[in-house]
């Protein structure tokens, strides 16, 4: 099945036509979840990387449109319990900038919103495109994406987003957006990957269909900046998870100019970052082969974690099935591949299990799951 796709031609930092191509992934999945859905119907098209020479962002040149990029929710940032610590985090971020009533972008399942509350019960609005509600959530929620169309009458005083900015496809329209929506002196607060480490750290759930743009801390200051935003406070989340950020807006603010050097920085990470993964699929498929008939492999992660070491050649007709956590993809089918999921329960009683197991800053959470409660003899290739 194919698609019109959007170009994307010029630098989304200073719209310079002069993208220099990096890499290509060809035929990859376009969604990040599992369906119940024929194999036919799944939607595979290539995947192009770019470098600009100018301010050495990288991005993808070729994007999906959102109708169908986000058609259904996939579960990110539902399951685990460190997701559950970082909007609890997130949300003592917040109450040290004493908001009285919050728009939040993209707040999907409204967990955020939920933790915040317990504290300080103030108005919180939920704009978002797929809204699935969590337990003893009772924010308002629209249903909507946030661009120059959509209005809201209602009185906020600060702009909420966590894990939103990244799946922006124009960071510059985005901020503008933001911008013109609030008045001098309100507040923007939000929660973005640490993109940088992720990058550096081989995380496979970094850049992709969802994560258009490398976006790090250097782009992040020169953005919100040169749109009028003062930083006012900023906080870690784990040293390779999430980046708090908290702004106010101040037109007299000066913008921050962005350092030298960040084409060839970022073009080395990308590069070491292909090599590297190359270099484990290589080894990963050797292991396989060459694993005893009694003794199973599976692949944790039905996202896409185990999306990506397909795509890099990860050779899946000596893996049982995929595993993963979330109740919600159990059963079904992971987009753009043959794999069923299955519940992580299923290593219960299995001779020494091997896990491949490749899910970025969730690797130890997940091993200490499955090694305390399901078999303590499982093996992990990580």
């Amino acid at each position: 099945m194919s698609i019109k796709q959007i170009h994307r031609n010029k630098d989304v930092i200073n719209e310079c036509e002069d993208l220099e191509y990096l890499d290509k992934f060809d035929s990859y999945p376009v969604f990040m979840g599992c369906v119940n859905q024929p194999i036919e119907q799944d939607i595979l098209v290539d995947m192009q990387w770019g470098i600009s020479k100018n301010s050495g962002i990288i991005q993808l040149s070729s994007l999906i449109p959102l109708e169908i990029l986000y058609s259904e929710d996939h579960g990110a940032g539902v399951t685990g319990t460190m997701w559950l610590q970082h909007h609890k985090e997130f949300a003592k971020f917040i109450q040290k900038q004493s908001p009285k009533s919050v728009l939040e972008i993209g707040g999907s399942h409204g967990i955020l919103s939920r933790e915040y509350k317990k504290t300080n019960d103030i108005g919180w609005t939920i704009l978002e495109p797929n809204p699935v509600p969590a337990a003893d959530v009772n924010a308002v929620f629209i249903k909507g994406f946030f661009n120059d169309e959509f209005i809201f009458s209602d009185d906020i005083d600060a702009i909420v987003h966590s894990h939103v900015f990244e799946h922006v496809y124009y960071p510059n329209e985005f901020i503008t957006h933001i911008s013109n929506f609030l008045e001098e002196g309100q507040k923007l607060i939000f929660s973005f990957p640490n993109m940088e480490q992720m990058l550096k750290r081989k995380y496979t759930n970094c850049i992709n269909f969802e994560h258009t743009v490398l976006l790090t801390e250097p782009y992040v200051d020169y953005l919100l900046s040169k749109h009028g935003f003062k930083e006012v406070d900023k906080q870690y989340f784990q040293d390779d998870h999430s980046i708090f950020y908290s702004y106010i807006k101040d037109s007299t603010v000066d913008t921050i100019t962005l350092p030298n050097g960040l084409y060839e920085h970022n073009k080395k990470l990308y590069l070491d970052y292909v090599d590297y993964h190359k270099e484990l699929i290589n080894d990963l498929n050797i292991k396989i082969e060459n694993t005893s008939d009694d003794q199973d492999v599976y692949l944790f992660g039905a996202h896409v974690f185990a999306q990506s070491l397909i795509e890099f050649g990860l050779n899946t007709s000596g893996i049982i099935c995929l595993l993963d956590n979330d109740k919600n993809k159990q059963g079904k089918r992971l987009y753009g591949t043959s794999m069923v999921v299955e519940s992580p329960k299923i290593l219960k009683g299995v001779k020494n299990p091997i896990v491949i197991l490749k899910a970025g800053v969730y690797n130890r959470e997940i091993s200490t799951d499955i090694l305390n409660n399901i078999n303590s003899d499982t093996i992990f290739w990580e």
